[in-house]
């Protein structure tokens, strides 16, 4: 069953943040994740303002997904936005009944 790799993140140094996104892209490739959103427009409509940023990326299966995230390759990458560079929260999610 498909999963979603779903984050919202808040920027805080550009150029470091930068680092982690050129590394991301690659690693998710090799993992079998596909992005389906990252960035845009976007409306908060319930709930905190404080991120700015929202990704979607989609995998065959949370397992997938999971293997990915930490991985040696997307751990090394993270560490430079764990510095202080930007303010993640992730959550990966099996795509469940209504994705059917």
């Amino acid at each position: 069953m498909a999963a979603y790799w779903i984050a919202r993140a808040k920027i805080n140094d550009p150029v470091e943040y930068k680092k982690y996104t050129d590394l991301v892209p690659g690693i998710l490739k090799q993992y079998g994740g596909r992005v389906i959103v990252r960035g845009g427009k976007f409306q908060i409509m319930e709930g905190t303002d404080a991120f700015q940023r929202f990704i979607v990326i989609e995998f065959d299966s949370l397992e997938a997904g999971v293997k990915c995230f930490e991985s040696p390759e997307y751990v090394a990458a993270a560490a430079y936005r764990r510095g202080g560079a930007g303010i993640v929260e992730n959550v990966i999610v099996e795509g469940g009944e209504a994705t059917k």
